[in-house]
């Protein structure tokens, strides 16, 4: 019946075997890769010291002391105060922390307060974030079981006895029994099983039981040993019938096994401490250090300047100092951490609300929003976790109904007469198609049932009308069903090899074949599939996911490139991209067997130009997905079982659907609701909301502190007087940022959303000093409308007349460019007033009211004469039409 376990040349998923790893006098035990099926039950028995006895209770306890118990490894949580000092060794942190300190010893109690207690909130929410992330084992518990049936003896001559022990007395050499329901307490080598069927969904993440069986032939091959036309030569090591792993269950059967392997040494833990090791920096981080660094050489080169001018052109000394700080303060966007949190936080909340999507890590949202590869698995995502039937073939090659309905009557009379609790997956499509009351018409007689060696499932059946004869139905593997067909050589060369070219196709094929034999009492057996008629070929597809289509053209139009990792084979993989519409060249498709062939360096050209990676192992697909990033890539990966936890750690942002492993789903950085591209589509489109908003909060900001304090240098120069007090800076400052925060509730314009955003810094430095000179141009002629306005400076009042003029220019300023370089190149009209129009309007109006409120004097502010006013809405024009001449002409891609 379980035909499903190997469809037609595919590759199943799963690493790659490991080598045997000696552990003393006992060997933990493990399929190599040196040949399909790995060690012999012979060579295990021999690496272990044990037998089909089991140990002897001394033997297990000193193996038990050698070894120790058969637990997953704990991971020990870093401490909050830890936590605290590791957030603050982020370059923009530690340099914000700096400036605070140096403004408290100058006395700047104001500018110190706002930007300790800044710093305190980021590293706060950091903290907490990664508190949240160290608590990922305590799942892993309940994968595991807490008791087995062990086979031990009292001594080396008494017969062995079956009893329960605690899981974590288990060691090497132990042989257990299992039975439905059984957790996999360890890795194990099947001795002996009966109709085994094994969940494997928390190592692979594949929904169908996989048949196991204690026979040393490899799965999937005929007589002869040459692979079948349903499965490729090098299946997984979690698809080889002959082990189990910790972290499965039975589904049907029993067996009796031998432990190969415990604890820390099983595939379960390997899997997990790979997990634990630190990831390399995303997208998200390296964005931060870039960005951080631009403003460390900035901040670090000020306050020297500020001082060095003002004691070689004014002779002031220390007493510059503290304006010097406020001159570094002011090219400091203090609210960054708090808006990048605020943004990142609104956004993954509205996700979770609308379309159940959790993000796990804030800055996993920036790092989705800049994703432009995306690597995923073809089942689940691309196709449905079943086939379809594609077509009924007659010997002749053309389309044969009687074929299908034969098929149907073998699935659905082995289903009710070997007694299984449901249909596989090849056997429900099957049904799907067929009449059940044609199906309940025939009498059933008996059913030999199907096992990974045979490959094959017989109904024996009564057809209506047909007293005295027993029809036997035959259905399975290709290549076995021919073999016990009356057929010619040539014909059933024929016939092998049209089956194979449906396979390479990416079709499973099952043959058919029928027999008439005398009615008898006895039972049926084996032995009793021969002479068959043959009747033709079942053709069956993978079933294709209802969103795949749309999701993948949303994420085409979104500039996110779609690559497929699987471990399915070439062909198959390709057919559902066809059958999707993703258009697929020769060069488009590879084995990951040429993979192998390249080093690290040579793997980032085919990387970046294939399409569809098959036979992949996990160690493929983390290598993958480095050599992707290595070549400038922003990669996420979507993945669901233990075997994905390389590539979910190697990627930027590792996705995992809510019904995932449990250990995937921990580790992944954003968890679906199902595995279903659109909700990835869903998160790219809210990480490119929140990322745009960021990207514009920088530009804007940086560009207009960076012309302030090119204004603030010049100044400095030629007044008699200190430009502004450090008072009106910070209270400059604080009306700036305290507007820029709309920029985390605005909504950006479309052409944000339509490419991946990413902050470069080499992007960011040259907007900011292009647009930061126009800025300082902009304070330089405000500088002459003052001088004009003021009748040339000399008076007694001059000083807090030109800072009063400037703290105005300044806001109105800032307002402009907030409504003028938001929008980005798009035109904005028609579009009501946004959170930022109505936050520019109120820091215009502020800019205005307050050298003239009763506020102006404590701040050094004094009202301005009339004509002032007349000769700033002439600078401001100019200004204005220079930002959005320059706006004009600034490359697309960089706004």
């Amino acid at each position: 019946m379980a035909e499903s376990a190997a469809p037609a040349g595919q590759d199943t998923e799963g690493p790659a075997f490991g080598a045997v790893t000696a552990i003393g006098a006992a060997t933990a035990v493990a399929p190599s890769p040196a040949r399909a099926g790995g060690p012999t039950l012979l060579e295990v028995l021999r690496e272990l010291d044990t037998g089909p006895r089991g140990l002897t209770e001394a033997q297990a306890e000193e193996r038990l002391v050698r070894h120790g118990g058969n637990i997953l490894p704990a991971r020990q949580e870093a401490s909050w105060p830890r936590l605290l000092v590791r957030s603050a060794r982020d370059p923009f942190t530690a340099v914000l922390l700096c400036l605070g300190l140096v403004s408290a010893v100058v006395s700047a109690w104001g500018t110190a307060s706002v930007i300790l207690l800044l710093v305190a909130v980021s590293c706060v929410l950091r903290a907490t974030g990664e508190h949240r992330a160290d608590r990922s084992t305590a799942s892993l518990r309940e994968l595991v079981a807490t008791t087995a049936t062990v086979l031990r003896r009292a001594e080396e001559d008494a017969p062995p006895t079956a009893r329960e022990i605690p899981v974590d007395e288990l060691v090497p050499g132990d042989v257990i029994r299992l039975g439905p329901g059984d957790l996999v307490p360890a890795d194990v080598r099947l001795l002996r099983a009966g109709g085994l069927t094994v969940h494997q969904s928390a190592l692979t993440g594949e929904s169908a039981p996989v048949p196991k069986s204690a026979d040393d032939t490899p799965h999937g091959t005929g007589a002869d040993g040459a692979p079948s036309v349903r499965t490729a030569p090098a299946a997984g090591a979690f698809q080889q019938p002959q082990w189990c792993f910790q972290g499965s269950s039975v589904a049907s059967g029993s067996a009796v096994a031998v432990v190969t392997a415990t604890g820390a040494r099983t595939r379960f833990a390997a899997a997990h401490v790979r997990s634990s090791t630190d990831r390399e920096p995303s997208a998200f981080d390296r964005s931060v250090q870039g960005v951080s660094w631009i403003l460390i050489r900035f901040m670090l080169l000020t306050p020297p300047l500020v001082l060095m001018a003002n004691a070689a052109l004014r002779g002031r000394g220390l007493e510059t100092l503290p304006f010097a700080v406020a001159v570094a303060v002011g090219l400091t966007p203090e609210m960054l951490p708090v808006l990048v949190t605020t943004c990142l936080a609104r956004g993954a909340a509205l996700l979770a609300r609308t379309h159940g999507v959790i993000v796990k890590r804030l800055p996993a949202l920036h790092d989705i929003g800049a994703v432009d590869v995306l690597c995923l698995d073809k089942t689940g995502t691309l196709t449905r976790d079943r086939p379809v039937v594609d077509r009924a073939l007659g010997p002749d090659g053309r389309a044969d109904p009687a074929v299908l309905h034969w098929a149907a009557v073998n699935a659905w009379w082995t289903l009710q007469l070997a007694d299984l609790p449901e249909p596989d997956a090849l056997d429900e499509a099957v049904l799907d198609t067929a009449d059940e009351d044609a199906l309940v018409a025939y009498d059933g007689v008996a059913a030999v049932p199907f096992d990974p060696v045979r490959r094959l499932a017989t109904a024996v059946v009564r057809a209506p009308g047909r007293l005295g004869v027993h029809t036997l139905v035959v259905k399975g593997d290709v290549q076995a069903v021919l073999e016990r067909c009356a057929l010619g050589d040539d014909e059933r060369e024929r016939l092998h090899a049209e089956a194979t070219r449906h396979a390479d196709a990416g079709l499973r094929v099952l043959a058919v074949a029928t027999a008439a034999r005398p009615a008898r009492t006895r039972g049926y057996t084996p032995a009793d599939e021969r002479d068959l008629t043959f009747r033709g070929l079942i053709t069956l597809r993978d079933a294709l996911a209802p969103t795949a289509a749309d999701a993948l053209k949303v994420l085409t139009d979104r500039g996110v490139g779609v690559k497929i990792l699987t471990g399915d084979h070439p062909g198959t993989a390709a057919r559902a991209c066809r059958d999707l519409g993703i258009p697929l060249t020769g060069t488009d498709v590879l084995d990951a067997g040429r993979i192998d062939t390249l080093t690290d360096a040579e793997l980032p050209g085919p990387a970046a130009r294939t399409t569809v990676f098959a036979r992949c192992t996990p160690e493929h697909k983390a290598r993958i997905i480095q050599a992707l990033r290595s070549a400038g890539h922003t990669v996420g990966f979507l993945g669901d079982g233990v075997n994905d936890l390389p590539a979910l750690r190697a990627a930027d942002v590792g996705i995992a659907p809510r019904d995932a492993a449990d250990v995937a789903r921990e580790s992944a950085d954003v968890v679906l609701a199902r595995k279903d591209l659109t909700g990835v589509a869903h998160a790219v489109r809210a990480g490119r909301h929140a990322s745009g908003n960021i990207a514009t909060y920088l530009r804007i900001t940086l560009s207009s502190n960076l012309g302030n304090v090119i204004a603030m240098l010049s100044a400095g120069l030629l007044l008699p007087f200190l430009p502004m007090l450090p008072a009106q800076v910070l209270t400059q400052n604080l009306c700036f940022d305290a507007a820029q925060l709309a920029f985390a509730h605005d909504r950006p314009p479309a052409s944000v959303l339509r490419r991946p955003t990413v902050l470069r810094p080499r992007d960011l430095l040259r907007f900011i000093i292009g647009f930061g000179v126009l800025n300082a141009v902009a304070d330089l002629a405000t500088f002459a409308v003052l001088a004009i306005a003021l009748h040339g400076l000399g008076s007694g009042d001059d000083e807090a007349v030109f800072h009063s003029g400037w703290f105005t220019e300044n806001l109105l300023t800032q307002a402009l460019v907030m409504v003028l370089l938001r929008a980005g190149r798009e035109d904005a009209r028609g579009r009501r007033a946004g959170p930022v129009a109505r936050a520019a309007a109120a820091l215009a109006v502020i800019g205005l009211a307050v050298p003239p409120s009763p506020f102006g004097p404590a701040l050094g502010l004094t009202p301005l004469p009339a004509l002032y006013y007349a000769l700033l809405t002439a600078v401001l024009a100019l200004y204005a039409a220079g930002l959005l001449a320059a706006r004009a002409r600034y490359p697309r891609r960089r706004l």
